[in-house]
């Protein structure tokens, strides 16, 4: 018996790895995380499955249902949205099943903040401009170290995938704002792939603005950055002039 830390993906049924569909199609016990899974998915599931929604459960209780399907020699699967390793509140589940020496795996999924730059149509690292992207969220009733502050992560210039806190979008743009200016590019992606998916475009200055026009205040990836603006610099990875392993470069 083995509980399975199983990737949704972002919402849509189809960006389900193989391996994560087969998972979800042969279960017996299925725990997962509420309202962040798209019904579509769930649908995956035999009809005869056993499911809990995580949403309304202790740490404690998950663990009940995970210990009691050991004993009955069922597999579990622990469905988590977007990619479990990411916010995904795994380890404090895996201690408890080390405890009971009970076996588990991850299989990843794709994250909301890869579907984020899908449904923008965007690249997340541009020559000069970004070469580094950075996941984090800001702080709230959950702390973030100092160190890691919003102000501070700015400064690198990276791309910044924000998680967890388009409740706090006024915040989070006048915070970024004064390090990166306010004609920095910005975007919003409520429900990245779902049917409802929805899309805000603008910078730093106007972003909050449009944002709560939109009555946008939960389930949203904000993504900020220069990478955002389609006025990057070209890769050398395609100049003619550019060698490399596999191609001599054209010579002036």
């Amino acid at each position: 018996m083995k509980v399975y830390f199983v990737g949704a993906g972002p919402g849509d049924p189809e960006l389900l790895t193989v391996r994560a569909h087969r998972l979800l199609t042969e279960s017996r016990v299925c725990i997962y995380a509420g309202s962040l899974i798209n019904p579509a998915v769930m649908e995956l599931l035999p009809a005869t499955s056993a499911r809990y929604d995580s949403a309304g459960m202790s740490l404690p209780e998950i663990v009940d249902v995970c210990a009691g399907a050991n004993r009955a020699g069922f597999d579990v699967v622990r469905l988590h949205s977007g990619d479990p390793s990411i916010y995904g509140a795994i380890r404090e589940q895996m201690n408890e099943l080390d405890r009971l020496v009970i076996d588990y795996e991850v299989v990843p999924g794709v994250s909301s903040f890869q579907a984020a730059a899908a449904v923008l149509k965007t690249e997340l690292t541009v020559p000069e401009a970004a070469q580094s992207i950075i996941l984090t969220r800001a702080a709230g009733r959950t702390h973030v170290p100092p160190e890691q502050d919003l102000s501070l992560l700015a400064r690198t210039r990276s791309t910044l995938c924000i998680f967890l806190s388009v409740g706090r979008i006024r915040e989070v743009a006048e915070t970024l704002a004064r390090e990166l200016d306010g004609d920095c590019p910005a975007a919003v992606v409520y429900r990245a792939t779902w049917p409802d998916q929805a899309v805000v475009r603008g910078t730093l200055a106007d972003i909050a603005r449009k944002t709560e026009d939109a009555a946008i205040g939960k389930t949203a990836m904000i993504v900020v950055g220069r990478a955002l603006s389609r006025e990057a610099p070209v890769s050398k990875l395609y100049d003619p002039a550019f060698s490399h392993g596999f191609r001599d470069g054209e010579k002036a």
